[in-house]
């Protein structure tokens, strides 16, 4: 019987220690990836493509958690003022189900966001990526869609309103792209919505490689990444398909 108590407590203390050192690790991760901090030039300067894609992940997975980072946006606005330096600029749909900064918990200063129905390339968007990637420095480069995307309903619809069917011609590609498609190609078949929102993304990474020689090159030289997600309404997970 003594010896049962003995191992008990040896085991409980081998427990404790594991917990110990696994909280140590979680506070080391959670003072690495949480921070109140303004992104520097010099912390652009030190992170990889990679890391910041890595950092975004982490910021999504507090997102779904419900773990958010508290940050003082005063202090930020005030920090921010002196010029910014953020890691990746992000190309979203317009939806408002779809809080960009939130969805990867960053703070003032830490992304670039461009919105457009249906996050397609146009020149505009064009030229702020080039302008966020080539001359700020960001190191990533995501387009962001999301599930059940209005814009992608419409495309498959064809719907024809004002300057939107005009809008709609630039997902018109990843419609097409399943044109030997067997299924019920309406909004109302959910299958075919979801192939058409993760083609349309990806088409839209391979047109921004195709229309911007600049950012081509960047990626080619392993300056930056640009990647492919969706976002699910559901979870709130991001996905990355790159």
């Amino acid at each position: 019987m003594q010896k049962f108590k003995i191992k008990s407590t040896f085991n409980k203390l081998l427990l404790t220690s594991l917990l110990s050192l696994g909280q140590a690790y979680a506070t080391e991760l959670h003072t690495e990836l949480h921070t109140e901090n303004v992104m520097s030039k010099e912390d652009q300067k030190n992170l990889t493509p990679d890391r910041v894609l890595e950092l975004l992940k982490a910021g999504n997975q507090r997102f779904v958690n419900n773990t958010l980072t508290k940050r003082d946006h005063s202090k930020q606005i005030i920090a921010a003022q002196a010029g910014q330096h953020p890691k990746a600029i992000i190309i979203s749909c317009i939806d408002s189900r779809v809080p960009v900064e939130d969805v990867f918990d960053v703070g003032i200063g830490d992304v670039f966001v461009g919105r457009v129905a249906g996050n397609f390339e146009n020149t505009d968007l064009l030229g702020s990526m080039e302008y966020a990637n080539k001359v700020a420095g960001s190191k990533l480069l995501v387009v962001l869609g999301h599930e059940s995307c209005g814009a992608v309903k419409s495309a498959i619809d064809k719907v024809e309103l004002g300057n939107i069917t005009a809008m709609l011609d630039n997902i018109q590609p990843a419609v097409e792209h399943f044109k030997n498609y067997k299924g019920v190609k309406t909004s109302k078949n959910a299958e075919f919505v979801h192939m058409v929102v993760e083609r349309n993304v990806k088409q839209t990474v391979e047109d921004i490689r195709k229309k911007s020689p600049i950012l081509k090159e960047l990626e080619e030289k392993g300056q930056i990444k640009i990647v492919a997600a969706v976002y699910s309404l559901q979870t709130g997970k991001v996905t990355f398909l790159d």
